[in-house]
C-alpha cells in the first residue's frame, strides 16, 4: 500500500496549480468566496431562512443550503451576486491591474 504525500497550498494559486488548474481558475474562487463570505454575514444578520434566501433569488432550498455550508461546486458568482441582490445588496467591481499581468 503506497501512501499519499500530502500537499500544501498556501495561496489560492498554489492550489490551483497543484491542480492543474489555471491560475485565472484561483481568482474566480478568491471572488467567489469574497462573494460568499458577504453573503453568510447578510444571512446572519438578517436571520433570514434558507427557505426565505432561495424564494426571494429564485433557485431551490437545497441549493442555498449548499451554498451557505461552502459548497461552490457548480455555483456561478453570477448566482451569489443575484443571491445578495435579492437581499437588497448591491455588489460592486474594481478592475485593477494585477503585479502579474503580462
Amino acid at each position: 500500500m503506497s501512501r499519499l504525500k500530502p500537499t500544501i497550498a498556501r495561496t489560492p494559486e498554489e492550489l490551483a496549480g497543484a491542480l492543474g488548474l489555471p491560475a485565472v481558475a484561483a481568482r474566480e474562487w478568491q471572488v467567489q468566496h469574497v462573494l460568499l463570505k458577504r453573503l453568510k454575514e447578510v444571512a446572519r444578520k438578517q436571520r433570514i431562512t434558507h427557505a426565505e434566501i432561495a424564494k426571494r433569488a429564485g433557485t431551490s432550498r437545497t441549493r442555498v443550503t449548499a451554498i451557505l455550508n461552502d459548497d461552490l461546486q457548480h455555483v456561478s458568482s453570477d448566482l451569489l451576486i443575484r443571491i445578495l441582490a435579492s437581499l437588497g445588496y448591491r455588489v460592486k467591481v474594481s478592475v485593477v491591474r494585477s503585479d502579474t499581468a503580462a
